[in-house]
């Protein structure tokens, strides 16, 4: 692809990194120049959700119908529930003239640099951790959030633990400070990065 072609830049971390909130901000400041990504779940909409604008809605039934048609470059099940980014709304994003911005997780992730079909696409696709400082600071930023209870707190802890030994495998990194010290480092990764 020329290097003018779209950015696609994949941002993960463990829960509590602060990824979904620098993926928002990244946004918010720039509108004109990047997208989300827009992913597919088998869960039904939430109320105010939106078909083809929160996720791609699908069936279970539907979703596995897809899987097993290859559709998906990674997938994941949880709590019953399937998540996963299809290939074409990868490859029709990046025919268009904006950027596009991915949050998943670390295994996700690997799969976009594992699959062959997307590796033309390498040169312009680039892969960012959010890496706490500590396992406390995520510990910490979970309690603040008050939206898991303790037992799903230490599931999480332990999750970070394996996502964070994978931060080697990505082509950026970012070590976690403040909100703010976080935007302004992956304000100044992607304005880099985005350069033709």
């Amino acid at each position: 692809m020329p290097p003018t072609s779209p950015l696609l830049l994949i941002i993960s971390g463990p829960a509590g990194s602060g990824k979904t909130t620098l993926c928002d901000r990244l946004l918010e400041t720039f509108p004109d120049r990047i997208q989300r990504v827009i992913t597919t779940t088998s869960r039904p909409p939430r109320p105010g959700e939106i078909n083809g604008i929160h996720y791609h809605f699908l069936s279970p039934d539907d979703f596995r119908d897809k899987l097993a048609a290859g559709a998906f470059i990674e997938h994941a099940s949880v709590h019953g529930r399937f998540y996963g980014t299809q290939r074409q709304d990868i490859l029709d994003g990046l025919g268009g003239h904006k950027d596009l911005l991915l949050n998943i997780d670390v295994q996700g992730a690997q799969a976009f640099k594992a699959d062959l079909t997307l590796q033309a696409l390498l040169p312009r696709l680039h892969s960012v951790f959010i890496k706490p400082q500590s396992l406390d600071q995520i510990k910490q930023r979970l309690r603040h959030r008050a939206t898991d209870d303790t037992r799903e707190i230490e599931r999480r802890l332990q999750s970070a633990t394996a996502e964070i030994a994978c931060a080697e495998s990505f082509d950026h990194c970012i070590v976690s400070h403040s909100k703010d010290e976080d935007f302004a480092s992956l304000r100044r990764l992607y304005l880099h990065l985005s350069q033709p």
